[in-house]
């Protein structure tokens, strides 16, 4: 069973491959008017230029804790100093993450555009191909970091307690560049919108994001750091946070009191993180889009799908990497237990996104009812918004 961790790496590694084969195929993709690759363009540098300055500062920020990090866990039996080697190496996947996510976007957004002008399939394709870049390295990064490192660790002279405490730097080192990516891009995003917006629409008198008004580029480039890179970031650090949280709670479970268990209930996150990579390169050959179609029930059938197969996958990776039953601290775990806790994960995953997708929708009647409300004035269309955004919270958190 342990030999089969060396297929995690690779399939960290299709997740990039299939990332690559995506961005190639967006490259290929008419451009548009020599206006439209003009005005891409400064959208693409301003974006660039701004995760520069703020990846030159977080570098400072990465070395100068890891130092720290490597001090306060030299020469203690549960740790060790590497544990700044993992630090430094979760910050550069998962800034690596923000950033390619971010180039893919500044190229898809025009192509995007450009393809629009001839049918809404043709859009859609091009929009989800960037969107699926990022969500291929997000995942091929986090699982092929994680993989990589424990295989390495694992083989030095330590208990597996200690492995796992070194390993955690690697979610550290994500969460402190997801922390300032999305805050800072998150910063900046709403600061060019707001003052797009007053300079165009309220002293110009010009449409808003209207090319002739120079911050709308600034706006533009904050969509890209803070909604592109800043949540390709924030994703990976959830992403990496729950796969190590998973295998603190297995390493539990490899102790003498339960013998027939060894690493499996290690091992097991990213078996299934592995097969959730496979399965949604699977769904996303499920979003199509015909012309006057809807492109959020394109978007729906490609992840109820992906959902469907993973439920299926779950079932035999759980059964065959874990007994059908044990006991450890005078209680009782099945296999099925466990598969049953991965089922209404994933159904609490899917619902909280429809319920989002209700109270969001143009179609839907939330959306509909702060609409009418406008009809009387700006105050009941505020107030009716915020009641709305309160009720919207009510099913999730219940969930």
């Amino acid at each position: 069973m342990d030999s089969l961790i060396f297929v995690i790496p690779v399939l960290g590694l299709t997740a990039l491959l299939y990332s690559y084969t995506k961005n190639v195929w967006i490259n290929k993709q008419p451009a548009g008017t020599d206006k439209m690759i003009e005005i891409a363009g400064h959208i693409k540098e301003g974006a660039i230029a701004f995760l520069k300055t703020e990846y030159r500062v977080l570098a400072v920020f990465v070395v100068s804790v890891a130092i720290l990090l490597g001090i306060a866990n030299s020469g203690r039996e549960d740790s060790s100093w590497i544990i700044a080697i993992s630090f430094i190496v979760g910050a550069l996947c998962s800034g690596l993450a923000g950033y390619l996510g971010m180039i893919a976007a500044t190229k898809a957004n025009v192509r995007t555009t450009n393809a629009a002008r001839t049918g809404l399939g043709p859009a859609l394709n091009i929009a989800f191909s960037g969107g699926a870049i990022m969500g291929m390295n997000v995942v091929g990064l986090g699982i092929l970091g994680l993989s990589v490192l424990f295989i390495v660790y694992s083989n030095l002279d330590w208990d597996l307690g200690k492995v796992i405490n070194v390993l955690s730097g690697f979610s550290l080192g994500a969460s402190s560049i997801a922390l300032f990516a999305r805050v800072g891009g998150g910063i900046y995003t709403k600061a060019a919108d707001v003052g797009a917006d007053l300079a165009g629409k309220v002293y110009e008198g010009i449409p808003e994001d209207d090319p002739r008004n120079p911050a709308t580029i600034a706006d533009n480039v904050g969509d890209n750091v803070g909604d592109v890179a800043g949540m390709g970031a924030d994703l990976f650090e959830s992403y990496v946070g729950a796969i190590i949280g998973t295998m603190v709670l297995g390493a539990l479970f490899a102790s003498p009191e339960v013998p027939e268990l060894g690493l499996e209930a290690v091992l097991l996150p990213l078996f299934i993180a592995g097969a959730g990579i496979i399965l949604s390169i699977v769904g996303s050959f499920f979003v199509k889009v015909k012309e006057g179609g809807n492109p959020q029930k394109a978007l729906n059938i490609g992840e109820f799908g992906a959902s469907g197969l993973m439920v299926i996958a779950s079932y035999f990776i759980i059964h065959n990497v874990l007994p059908s039953s044990w006991e450890f601290g005078g209680f009782q775990y099945t296999s099925n237990g466990i598969f049953f806790a991965t089922l209404i994960g994933l159904f609490a995953g899917t619902s909280i996104g429809l319920i989002t997708e209700y109270y969001t929708g143009t179609d839907k009647k939330p959306v509909k009812g702060i609409a009418n409300q406008s009809i009387t004035g700006a105050a009941t269309n505020i107030i009716s918004g915020l009641g709305v955004g309160m009720m919207s919270t009510a099913f999730p958190i219940i969930i």
